[in-house]
Formats: C-alpha cells, sequence, structure tokens
C-alpha cells in the first residue's frame, strides 16, 4: 500500500502565491513519476504538472510560466509553486505517483487540497 498525503492549500488573492506538498508513503519500491490534477466544480480533471523520474517535466498550457513542480527524491515528495495565480486556478487539486511497491505498479491518488483564489 501507497499513502500520498498533500498539504498547503488554501484561499489566496489575485497574484498571490502557494506552495503544495505531498509526501508519498508506504511500501514504496520505486517511483516512476509525480505529479499534481486538479478538478474544477462541474468539469474533468485535468493535468497540472507532472514529473517522471529522469526530471523531464511537463505541464498545462494554462500554469506553464506560473506553476513549478519540484521533487525532494529523498522524501518521496513532490512540491508545486504556484505564481501570479488566478480565479481560474481555482480546485481541488490531487497529488498523484506512478509507484512500484512489493506487489503492484500503478497509480496512486491523495485526498485532495482545496485551492481557491478570490479577492
Amino acid at each position: 500500500q501507497v499513502q500520498l498525503v498533500e498539504s498547503g492549500g488554501g484561499l489566496v488573492q489575485p497574484g498571490g502565491s502557494l506552495r503544495l506538498s505531498c509526501a508519498a508513503s508506504g511500501s514504496i519500491f520505486r517511483i516512476y513519476a509525480m505529479g499534481w490534477y486538479r478538478q474544477a466544480p462541474g468539469q474533468q480533471r485535468e493535468l497540472v504538472a507532472r514529473m517522471i523520474s529522469s526530471g523531464t517535466t511537463n505541464y498545462a498550457n494554462s500554469v506553464k510560466g506560473r506553476f513549478t513542480i519540484s521533487t525532494d527524491n529523498a522524501k518521496n515528495t513532490v512540491y508545486l509553486q504556484m505564481n501570479s495565480l488566478k480565479p481560474e486556478d481555482t480546485a481541488v487539486y490531487y497529488c498523484n505517483a506512478d509507484v512500484q511497491d512489493s506487489n503492484y505498479r500503478g497509480a496512486w491518488w491523495g485526498q485532495g487540497t482545496q485551492v481557491t483564489v478570490s479577492s
């Protein structure tokens, strides 16, 4: 089993910044990729940013230049630095990890953290 625990969401004014964190724990053998998705009310969950184990990243066009994904491999943690936030960034943000544990390789999800951008 793998657990992903997110933190760092909250309410911020337009133009502000937030930093999300997600720590993976459990019987982890190898992490192939970690990333962030978001889901706004009435919309489908979408990729925000993702980093694979080689360090290659990809971002949604809507966040390029504003958001930065990074990882601390020693801590099995992924971060999302969000700058110049806009009201349209408001959503529940979910951490995702492609993990090999002792028996299984698959996608694991965190519980989600709310980000609200509003004045």
